[in-house]
């Protein structure tokens, strides 16, 4: 039919699906959520006015310094996110769109993916203490370790958990402080045997960690390549692979001996 109408015409008739294509894609929601560079918490201190680490049973160090755990804020997961927020937020280096799913893989609804991130910080906090009092052959000694912090969910604060542990009990091992007396962030989930691993949004969480007076930032080794990207200035990456490797990291880096990874 298309071939016995005039070019013009032809054109018209071709273009009316295409516009409403768009027009579609434009106004429909999208399976994705826009970040942001969220909040950090220094887990040596408090939240809320609630210490984020007591110990009992154990001599606890004063500390200086702070170890800021990083998180990334993003849109609630019933929020439709249409095709300008995508494009806007491709171009910005403040923002990065991620699969809905990525952000929030517990389920469908606000209860289930609140139940669902409540739950795996809770597994978070009882591996990074494990892998702390592990690391410091201190489990079964009687240390109980109660981790508290509020409005944060998911397993990514567990890798600054079990350092903040360690540097409370331990600090650098000779008397000193794990952060040097620096403000020191990072991010990365940790399992009992203190294997650190990935985690989403890192270039994001880097720029959370630089605004609030961060100049080390901790990551997971994989994901080097992602936090290189759009790295604020001022802010040193360090990979590490496993608790012991971060604290051998932070202790060369205080005492400035030793070798101190680079991404």
């Amino acid at each position: 039919m298309l071939s016995r109408l005039s070019r013009p015409k032809a054109l018209t008739v071709c273009a009316v699906p295409l516009v409403a294509l768009l027009a579609t894609a434009a106004f429909a929601p999208l399976p994705f959520s826009v970040a942001q560079p969220g909040m950090t918490a220094n887990v040596l201190g408090e939240n809320k006015g609630t210490p984020v680490i007591t110990i009992t049973g154990a001599p606890v160090r004063t500390t200086s310094g702070q170890l800021r755990m990083t998180t990334i804020e993003a849109t609630n997961p019933d929020t439709d996110v249409r095709l300008a927020d995508v494009v806007d937020g491709w171009f910005r280096t403040d923002q990065a769109i991620m699969p809905h799913d990525s952000v929030y893989p517990g389920g469908e609804n606000t209860k289930e993916i609140e139940r669902h991130n409540t739950q795996q910080m809770r597994e978070s906090q009882d591996a990074a203490t494990e892998a702390a009092l592990k690391y410091l052959d201190l489990r079964g000694q009687g240390v109980k370790v109660t981790l508290t912090l509020a409005d944060v969910g998911g397993p990514s604060a567990g890798l600054l958990f079990s350092l903040g542990i360690v540097d409370k009990l331990d600090g650098d091992g000779s008397g000193g402080d794990l952060t040097g007396g620096r403000t020191i962030a990072g991010t990365g989930t940790i399992d009992t045997d203190g294997k650190v691993g990935a985690v989403g949004g890192v270039a994001l969480k880097t720029q959370a960690a630089r605004r609030d007076g961060a100049t080390v930032f901790l990551v997971p080794r994989a994901e080097c390549s992602d936090a290189r990207a759009d790295l604020p200035e001022g802010l040193r990456l360090i990979p590490v692979s496993t608790l012991k490797g971060a604290v051998d990291a932070l202790v060369a880096l205080e005492k400035g001996k030793g070798s101190v990874p680079s991404c």
